[in-house]
């Protein structure tokens, strides 16, 4: 039976990034499309959405978005397409709100009207509906910024035309950061003060989107096994952990994949080499070119370790800092790339000028330099905190490169850790979030390359084979998406519903001689 979805969320490749959330909501969309479904997104338009590059078309008409206390907004509607693909996708173009050079903060801080914001993202994404005269069969919104969608289903839509039978699937990528606002956005929502409790939106007094979407949504899901069972712990759940344990029946895990028409080091053209699992020598003229462009000694016979990376606490990079010294003892070299915290910037700096011939890096964000790095190196390193998927840790797989990870959410469920006396594997992990753990889980990865190169080979050719594919991302969503439109349907209503939809269909096949 094919379904209509609506997918709403903050941001999609390649129109804006932020993280991993971006990737799923620009590539998911169109395996969704590949299995016959009729998928639409909806996000807003930034200032660095481009509407003549992308060539967006202006929608006739305004769309008026109800705001609660403060009335009556608009906003126009330009239709494109996810490159690549005929799924349309409608960006939202409200001057106040999204004209803006970043999407979420300035200077490390959150726009102060963000709860304004992405209220009425939420709202608007539901009022389009009835601009195009779309009815979905699932709403699938993703993390705080579009959570307040189930909730404004469960109340305001709840007898719309267009929603009623909807069902809502909520995609948690980070649970830390939630959506927490003054109580007076409840007045913005519009929903009723009887939803200001501790089983809907109240946290702490305030108004938590996040929080209100986990009741209200039909079922939950986040992007990887591992972190559906850590979000449940007062480690991982930043509060909400109960909550989650409360809906846990609803509750699963989808890893995200992996583009590997972008990440194949068969094919990359941003690397300096191509190279496969038959014939790596290419992958050590990447690595011969990567240690001259970042001025290091141009040495095969040393381990390359390298990381891409914010520079922020969650990716464990207090830890490194901690560590590093020790680590820069042994005979390695290291070369990272990213940006974040300020000390950060300039502790690596420094440590990059003090050890010219074993540390380099690079403060930004270079995607040619990322895709050299993963296919330069012999490693690389992700000491996460916590890390609901993951995805460099996948593309390392397939670039042979050889990964050493904290085993926590998406990085546990992707990374074999190595048994020598099986001779299995694909990388190196550790559990306790530590920088003596870090020094010596490197270290073990050091010595295996110094004194056991058979494994090593053994590592990276196992690393070579893992495939985590979109494609089959996608017919879990798709098994997920049913399950939730069952469970808000009931199975009587749904089995009435699948019957006349299959029905359209062949109808729709005969009368295009399929």
């Amino acid at each position: 039976m094919r379904l209509n979805l609506l997918i709403t969320a903050s941001e999609a490749v390649p129109f804006a990034k932020e993280g991993g959330l971006a990737d799923v909501v620009g590539i998911l969309p169109k395996f969704l499309k590949t299995q016959g479904h009729d998928v639409r997104v909806v996000m807003p338009r930034y200032y660095k959405v481009d509407r003549d590059r992308y060539r967006l078309r202006l929608l006739p008409g305004t769309l008026v978005v109800p705001m609660g206390i403060i009335g009556e907004m608009y906003c126009g509607v330009y239709e494109g397409r996810l490159p690549g693909s005929e799924v349309p996708i409608y960006f939202l173009e409200h001057e106040r709100f999204y004209g803006r050079d970043s999407l979420y903060e300035v200077d490390n801080k959150g726009y102060i009207d963000n709860d304004n914001r992405f209220i009425f993202l939420s709202r608007a994404s539901l009022e389009l509906c009835r601009m195009i005269d779309f009815a979905p069969d699932i709403v699938h919104a993703h993390d705080w910024h579009t959570a307040a969608v189930p909730v404004f289903m469960n109340t305001l839509y709840r007898s719309d035309h267009y929603l009623k039978e909807a069902a809502s699937v909520l995609t948690i990528h980070n649970m830390q950061h939630q959506g927490s606002f003054y109580e007076g956005a409840m007045d913005v929502l519009g929903i009723g003060w009887q939803h200001f409790t501790h089983l809907g939106l109240e946290m702490d007094n305030q108004v938590n989107l996040l929080k209100g979407g986990i009741y209200h949504s039909t079922v939950i899901n986040t992007v990887s096994e591992g972190y559906a069972r850590e979000m449940q712990t007062p480690e991982y759940g930043w509060g909400l952990e109960g909550v989650v344990r409360e809906r846990s029946g609803e509750l699963c895990g989808i890893l995200n994949g992996v583009d590997y028409e972008e990440w194949n080091p068969e094919t990359d053209p941003l690397i300096p080499a191509t190279y496969s699992a038959r014939d790596l020598s290419g992958k050590a003229v990447c690595k011969q070119e990567l240690q001259r462009a970042m001025g290091l000694p141009e040495r095969a016979d040393v381990p390359l370790i390298g990381l891409v990376s914010r520079l922020v606490k969650q990716k464990g990079i207090d830890v490194l800092a901690e560590a590093l010294p020790r680590l820069l003892a042994m005979d390695v070299q290291f070369v990272l790339l990213g940006a974040g915290e300020p000390w950060a910037h300039f502790y690596f700096g420094g440590m990059a000028g003090s050890h010219p011939d074993r540390f380099a890096c690079r403060i930004g964000y270079d995607n040619k330099l990322a895709h050299q790095i993963e296919a330069g190196c012999d490693f690389f390193l992700m000491p996460s905190a916590f890390e609901p998927c993951g995805l460099n840790q996948m593309f390392s797989l397939r670039y042979g490169t050889i990964p050493i990870v904290r085993a926590t959410g998406g990085l546990d469920d992707s990374v074999h850790n190595l048994d020598s006396g099986n001779r299995t594997g694909t990388g190196f992990k550790f559990w306790t979030l530590s920088a003596g753990a870090l020094f010596d889980t490197v270290g073990w990865a050091v010595h295996t390359w110094y004194h056991d190169k058979e494994m090593i080979e053994i590592l990276r050719q196992n690393g070579m084979a893992e495939r985590f594919t979109w494609d089959e991302a996608a017919k879990k969503y798709d098994r997920l998406y049913r399950h939730a439109l069952q469970a808000r349907l009931g199975a009587a209503r749904y089995a009435e519903l699948e019957a006349a939809r299959t029905g359209q269909e062949q109808e729709q096949q005969e009368g295009e001689g399929i």
